[in-house]
């Protein structure tokens, strides 16, 4: 994708929380300027801080819409239908719908935009603030290779982007978009593992997120498994093994895989009730 092209695309979003806000922070680290972005939610609230980036704001999503050539719909899932039926008279073939919603299907999407709509599901993650994101999105029945290819572009510097099944999107949802919490769980008991023995909780939860940080980056970067990093952690006799053992007593691997299998049935679940309601 030719980098100028970008940089003329107009961008609306449609819902004012924190995703979009991500993605907005990833989207200007790019090519494309503040004045094609234009976001739109129903009160002032969340509003501002995008008004300190230099972005356009209002309370019509129709505005968005009609001067947008990519629309990310960044609302609550049990909203999608809703904003949906209120834009879709708007929407033309010219248009990229990107969903940010958890849960709701391609397959609602369409039902509930003009025949041969463009969708596209996304799912991001709250690290896109910093340019630290996971993210993973499938494309619709009309979305062709070309829109994948813009969509990449534009999201490259939010972090990881990587296109796949649809059926793949709650799974990511469980392991990325919720896994995030599961990572700051972590931390914070590491954290109050140091304070338990002696160490400042200020110093002990700065030490903790350092850490947390690093060992990503170094597993990022090396390419490793973890099973190798950690192997290479770990001394006869030493201190981390011991360590380690508390761990596996304590079942953490077995909770870690039912938290993103419970995450991922939940993203399902919601899916399920989502697609429901837009067939009402």
């Amino acid at each position: 994708m030719d980098p100028e092209m970008d940089s003329q695309l107009k961008i609306g979003f449609i819902g004012a929380g924190n995703m979009a806000y991500g993605i907005t922070k990833g989207i200007l680290s790019g090519n494309v300027l503040p004045v094609n972005i234009k976001v739109s939610a129903p009160s002032l609230r969340n509003l501002g801080r995008f008004q300190e980036l230099g972005v356009s704001i209002t309370h019509s999503n129709v505005e968005v819409v009609c001067g947008s050539d990519v629309v990310f719909v960044a609302v609550k899932p049990h909203l999608v239908p809703l904003v949906l039926n209120e834009i879709s008279q708007h929407v033309t073939d010219r248009h990229i719908i990107v969903s940010v919603a958890a849960g709701i299907t391609l397959a609602t999407l369409e039902e509930l935009l003009p025949e041969n709509s463009v969708t596209v599901r996304l799912m991001p993650n709250l690290p896109c603030m910093v340019q630290e994101g996971a993210l993973l999105f499938a494309r619709g029945s009309h979305a062709k290779e070309e829109d994948g290819a813009l969509l990449r572009s534009l999201l490259h510097h939010c972090g990881l982007v990587e296109e796949g099944p649809e059926a793949w999107i709650d799974i990511h949802t469980g392991l990325s978009g919720s896994g995030v919490a599961f990572v700051y769980l972590f931390a914070e008991a590491l954290a109050e593992g140091a304070v338990k023995m002696g160490m400042p909780s200020a110093l002990a939860h700065s030490i903790a997120s350092q850490t947390v940080l690093g060992a990503g980056r170094l597993l990022r970067d090396t390419g490793k498994h973890p099973a190798q990093l950690r192997s290479e952690v770990c001394t006869p006799g030493g201190t981390t093994i011991y360590g380690l053992h508390a761990l596996e007593q304590g079942g953490v691997r077995a909770s870690t895989m039912n938290a993103v299998e419970s995450a991922t049935e939940r993203a399902r679940e919601l899916g399920r009730k989502s697609a429901a309601e837009g067939r009402k």
